[in-house]
């Protein structure tokens, strides 16, 4: 069974980024779950979202203590939340990490150039998503279908667009 925790800003999309992976795994043939933990947070608060993906039946229903890849939406992120999974998964143009195996892509210029903005933040879920999904050696359909699921009309479009240029996109650091 391969763990995920996915670190957020509250507004960024980490809860809907879980949803579409668990969705896009279950498409890939697999069992999934997604789990959000957040309390009475606000926009800009850290929110931790959890995903399981495996082969077999899931029966653990439990928060993440320990997983096997984290994926962090913001570098700011990095000053707040202790990220110590072997494989990271970040979005940044640059990053500065010395974990095992780390992925970047830059979802926030995707979503900046595609003008997926709320309150003038850039909304990176579905860019992540993308990001996630190559990693996680999913076939892009899978992702694009979950898309399908959760968003509709000129959205569904543009968030079909943001996944797959971060699927395009990211990238292995060699540090």
């Amino acid at each position: 069974m391969l763990e995920i925790m996915i670190l957020s800003f509250g507004g960024q999309g980490g809860v809907t980024a879980a949803r579409l992976l668990a969705i896009a795994a279950l498409n890939e043939g697999k069992f999934a779950q997604a789990i959000p933990q957040f309390g009475a947070e606000r926009r800009g608060a850290l929110v931790r979202s959890f995903l399981r993906i495996s082969d077999n039946p899931i029966r653990r229903h439990s928060s993440v203590k320990n997983p096997d890849i984290t994926a962090v939406f913001s570098e700011k992120i990095l000053n707040i939340a202790d990220v110590r999974a072997k494989t990271v998964v970040i979005n940044s143009k640059q990053p500065k990490l010395e974990n095992e195996e780390v992925y970047y892509v830059d979802a926030s210029s995707i979503a900046l150039e595609l003008g997926l903005i709320s309150a003038g933040w850039p909304i990176v879920n579905t860019a992540m998503a993308g990001a996630m999904a190559k990693v996680l050696g999913f076939n892009f359909e899978s992702l694009k279908l979950a898309i399908g699921e959760i968003f509709s009309g000129r959205l569904a479009e543009l968030n079909v667009k943001a996944a797959e240029k971060a699927y395009g996109g990211v990238k292995r650091w060699n540090a």
